[in-house]
């Protein structure tokens, strides 16, 4: 299967250092979500400095500066979907970040996790194509080696409840069947999300550190779709709290 022929090369006819040259002085550690409401709140909040572009055919996203407790630190949005994700992340490597801590919503397989209660990936099915061009082919890929200790202490802190476990990486969220989500929670998933997976095998290519977590938003947990706070202007005001909970870890991986 041409999912099987991974290739370990490092370069390929077409690289991201092609596209996005070495910026100077490029803060080492990023910070990036998918919701534009959110993205923009941050923006404001910080008085946020422009320092980059991700470029390509459907417009540009600019790259911010934030300063948070005196770390600099890029800020951008991310596409949604594995392919678009990844393309960005490569052409930020590219500019000179080294650390990301990605975070943005997911489905709950299980009905019992809360309503925008923080996600914790240990492991990702691969159910993309995305990710079989950064390693070789596997049902999983292991997540988030690095940091769930210090972001569990970040949020025990807070009070926010949190839950960690297996997420299910796909790309065709129209085809989330109800045998696939009863399969999938067979293997231990406990939610859903679109670019888990391809995040983590592009870190590890590029071996790079990559931090992602969730707040469970939909719930698919039962015979009707339950949308819950997934809209962009629901419980906004809850959900701007989370960007400081990825302010926060960004401190504890500076060092």
């Amino acid at each position: 299967m041409i999912l099987e022929d991974f290739d370990e090369c490092k370069t390929s006819t077409f690289d991201p250092n092609e596209v996005e040259n070495v910026i100077p002085n490029f803060p080492k550690i990023g910070i990036t979500c998918f919701s534009r409401k959110l993205f923009e709140r941050c923006i404001k909040a910080f008085d946020a400095e422009e320092i980059a572009l991700s470029k390509n055919g459907n417009g540009n996203e600019p790259v911010y500066k934030i300063n948070y407790k005196g770390l600099d630190i890029a800020f951008f949005m991310s596409r949604v979907g594995a392919p678009a994700c990844i393309v960005a992340y490569e052409e930020l490597i590219a500019m000179g970040l080294e650390k990301l801590i990605m975070f943005g919503t997911c489905g709950v397989l299980d009905s019992r996790i809360d309503d925008l209660a923080i996600i914790i990936p240990t492991s990702a099915v691969r159910d993309e194509g995305t990710s079989y061009h950064y390693a070789p082919s596997s049902e999983e890929i292991s997540v988030n080696e690095k940091y769930i200790n210090d972001f569990v202490e970040i949020l025990e802190k807070n009070g926010c409840t949190y839950t960690k476990g297996k997420v299910w990486t796909t790309d065709a969220p129209y085809r989330e069947t109800r045998a696939k989500v009863l399969k999938r929670k067979e293997q231990g998933c406990i939610c859903v999300d679109m670019e888990c997976s391809a995040m983590s095998a592009v870190s590890k290519f590029r071996e790079k550190e990559l931090f992602q977590f969730f707040y469970a938003a939909d719930n698919l947990d039962s015979e009707k779709w339950d949308t819950r706070s997934l809209g962009n202007d629901a419980r906004l005001s809850e959900k701007e709290k989370i960007i400081y909970l990825a302010l926060e870890l960004a401190l504890k991986m500076k060092d």
